[in-house]
């Protein structure tokens, strides 16, 4: 419930148009605005607070911190949609939703590392392949660098933005990948499947072929939403349309953007 009262808080106060500073109303009439105990209104300035949006001051009450949007981000969490959740507390749909975000990154993401790759970025994917490799020979879990693959293809686009935001998800995301490479993974050839996905959009990036490389992510993170045993439908579009004319033209566009850097 906090986690439905902190986002409803945090539109109330772009709503209003609250600047950095504002004092917020007092809990008496929180509670009454959004129909919810102290209790709940207290945890969901907590979770603003943590986020950066919102500040407390002892005895004198919340503060704005920061306009909504320019706090720190974070994933949206605990049944905010108040969809079904999983025993971590995590609906199905929310972690689809997760999953469109890293589409829309790792993808794009693989095709720049395609077309700005140095040797030694190639090598340090290399590196992180050889030891899933090696796990896979082991049974050994390898989810760790399975993140550092990905972070290293990040790396290898040359902004560290997109580094740093893959980084993130990978914190974020880490235990989404462990099913894949713990004991049952293994022995289910989960985890086999996986390191084929990440060999194939190694190969890509090496050949400089970005829109293979984009096509790689693409099968790689519908992989993952089969592995998880996700709704599939809201991927078959993107799976089926990923080598359409508009990708092509979205690879040539940015290829000649690239010559001209």
């Amino acid at each position: 419930m906090s986690v439905v009262v902190a986002g409803q808080l945090e539109t109330w106060i772009s709503e209003q148009g609250l600047k950095a500073g504002a004092l917020l109303p007092t809990e008496r009439v929180l509670c009454e605005r959004f129909g919810v105990s102290r209790a709940v209104i207290r945890e969901a300035i907590s979770r603003l607070k943590a986020d950066g949006c919102v500040m407390t001051r002892q005895g004198s009450g919340a503060y704005v911190a920061a306009r909504p949007g320019q706090g720190t981000f974070r994933l949206l969490r605990g049944g905010a949609n108040g969809e079904g959740e999983t025993d971590s507390g995590v609906s199905d749909r929310e972690i689809s939703d997760i999953f469109e975000l890293r589409y829309l990154v790792e993808a794009g993401a693989a095709e720049l590392a395609a077309l700005r790759r140095s040797p030694q970025e190639l090598e340090r994917m290399r590196a992180a392949l050889e030891r899933m490799a090696a796990a896979l020979e082991t049974g050994a879990d390898a989810h760790t660098d399975d993140d550092a693959f990905h972070v290293a293809v990040a790396a290898a686009t040359h902004n560290p933005q997109i580094e740093r935001f893959q980084a993130f998800m990978g914190q974020q995301f880490s235990d989404s990948r462990a099913p894949t490479w713990n004991e049952a993974g293994h022995r289910a050839g989960l985890a086999r499947d996986s390191q084929a996905e990440h060999v194939r959009i190694f190969e890509a990036i090496a050949a400089g072929d970005g829109a293979a490389a984009r096509a790689a992510a693409t099968e790689h993170l519908a992989g993952a939403v089969r592995r998880l045993g996700l709704d599939e439908r809201r991927w078959g579009e993107v799976v089926a349309t990923k080598g359409g004319g508009a990708a092509d033209a979205r690879h040539e566009e940015l290829h000649r953007l690239e010559e001209g850097r």
